[in-house]
């Protein structure tokens, strides 16, 4: 009987070590980072080359995503050289008409029913540990609202504050999660 107590607090012991030993280490926001070896990230002030959005819209998006791998990985935020770096720009800034309400008269036209605010980052990612994990990539969402009801002046903040949630989720998706 004790032999096979030995046995069995010998197994459970090597089985918590093999655990305990694995490098990668899965957190609750389903990153799989090497804390031994990633410790840093640096994020450049993304530029605004879309020639649209509100004014400071490449800042809000900036610090946005430095708040978001602060919040999810246990990572450092440092100035320059991170062992992660992002860097890019927002490329398109555009309100587009989705779909056409008559208007009920025919000497006048049709309006849009929906109108559709679309924004698209291109990204840069650098893993200085892993260079097969670099990759430079566009990432697009959108959201539509209302001209009828509202003018986009009224939920512009809100609606980009949507897609920039979006987007920066599929950021690190597409990089620290890597699923």
């Amino acid at each position: 009987m004790r032999s096979t107590n030995k046995l069995t607090f010998i197994a459970l012991g090597l089985v918590f070590f093999l655990l305990q030993s694995c490098s990668v280490k899965y957190s609750f926001t389903g990153t799989n980072i090497d804390y031994n070896l990633v410790k840093t990230f640096t994020v450049e002030n993304f530029f605004n080359d879309s020639g649209g959005g509100p004014a400071n819209i490449e800042q809000k998006f900036t610090e946005a995503l430095k708040e978001y791998y602060q919040r999810n990985t246990q990572l450092e935020l440092v100035r320059s050289n991170g062992n992660l770096q992002f860097m890019g720009s927002i490329t398109r800034y555009t309100v587009t008409p989705q779909a056409a309400v008559s208007s009920g008269d025919p000497n006048l036209p049709d309006r849009a029913g929906t109108m559709r605010l679309t924004i698209v980052v291109q990204v840069e990612y650098i893993n200085t540990t892993n260079e097969e994990e670099n990759l430079k990539q566009s990432f697009s969402f959108f959201k539509d609202y209302d001209p009828r009801t509202t003018t986009l002046l009224d939920v512009e903040s809100e609606l980009v504050e949507e897609i920039f949630t979006n987007i920066i989720q599929d950021i690190f998706t597409a990089t620290v999660a890597n699923w």
